[in-house]
């Protein structure tokens, strides 16, 4: 299962004014209001992070104000070696290029891309989890933090061009523009950070690279390992939910972004005793049933999700995996 480190929720307790310790209390003026299961390794699993971000954030009156806190709160210290690296880095490309490469020891629940082919480069953020109502407060977090970290950490005055989400606004779209200091656009095909190419090569504050390559070593290690113990089925099933929306990806797509080739693909999953096609069918059963209980999105705008051209396929197929026809298993839910 996919998890998250602990220091992002951390962060956002404290953000709302709240404490969570490391025995997984949040505590609310002296009281125990909820309770995780103590996180395992400094992490949390994706469903109770995602859980406690949901509740902390219907806690709060005003959403733009606890996104504006946690951002302040979360610093790049937090996240460990992944964080040191990043502010040693000579330049803010190489601190962006280990966010890239190295994010997965931070959380499997999303990935950077760094696109320097085009002039604003563009740092991308994809999610590699199944649909949860929180993703896009998530999303805004995320970069809410990461803007501001960066602007810490360069030399000089860094200049973000356009922020994008894939998400429709939820809030006053000035203050998203007041936070980011930049035109925020969205529902978007992407969640990105546009940044001119000159910006990448600020030097930053702490630059040094023989520190910056010896925490790297340190990371290699450390996300060789992640990989080890990490299942096929559970990276095929990152990769594929949040591209089913495109249409049903190509085994030999995926297997060039797992970095491997489709004949390996299908031997490491034969292993674990599995074909692409029982794992596919996985992430869009897994899917479907996460967006007929927690969205408003009709049955033909989730058949488009999750990969079908046409309704009446997707509720065959739906109707097979579960038993009942998509109506009627969302009538088992009330409306979110």
């Amino acid at each position: 299962m996919p998890t998250v480190t602990n220091a992002f929720a951390r962060a956002m307790a404290q953000a709302g004014g709240m404490t969570l310790t490391d025995d997984g209390e949040l505590i609310s003026g002296g009281t125990v209001v909820r309770r995780l299961p103590k996180p395992a390794d400094g992490k949390l699993s994706e469903t109770d992070y995602f859980d406690l971000l949901d509740w902390i954030r219907c806690q709060q009156k005003d959403e733009m104000a606890l996104l504006a806190a946690y951002a302040k709160l979360i610093r790049a210290d937090d996240i460990g070696v992944l964080g040191l690296a990043m502010k040693t880095a000579p330049t803010l490309r190489a601190s962006l290029e280990r966010l890239e490469r190295y994010w997965q020891v931070v959380t499997d629940t999303a990935i950077y891309r760094l696109d320097t082919s085009q002039d604003p480069a563009l740092l991308i953020f994809e999610a590699r989890t199944g649909h949860h109502p929180v993703l896009d407060f998530r999303n805004e977090g995320a970069f809410a933090g990461l803007a501001r970290n960066m602007r810490l950490f360069v030399e000089g005055e860094l200049v973000l061009d356009y922020v994008t989400f894939r998400h429709a606004c939820r809030s006053d779209p000035e203050q998203y523009q007041a936070h980011f200091g930049c035109p925020v656009r969205f529902e978007a095909e992407q969640n990105v950070i546009a940044l001119r190419k000159e910006m990448l090569d600020l030097p930053n504050r702490l630059g040094d690279a023989a520190v910056s390559d010896f925490l790297t070593t340190h990371l290699e290690t450390e996300i060789g390992t992640l990989q080890d113990e990490t299942s096929v089925r559970a990276g095929l099933l990152r990769l594929l939910t949040p591209a089913l929306s495109n249409g049903v990806p190509q085994a030999a797509d995926v297997a060039r972004e797992m970095g491997m080739s489709e004949r390996t693909l299908y031997r490491r999953l034969a292993d674990e005793g599995l074909t692409f096609r029982d794992v596919l069918t996985e992430a869009q059963s897994s899917l479907a049933q996460e967006l007929l209980k927690d969205s408003r999105s009709s049955i033909a705008e989730i058949a488009f999700l999750t990969g079908f051209s046409e309704q009446s396929t997707f509720s065959r197929a739906f109707k097979r995996w579960v038993g009942q026809a998509p109506a009627q298993f969302r009538q088992q839910f009330p409306s979110p």
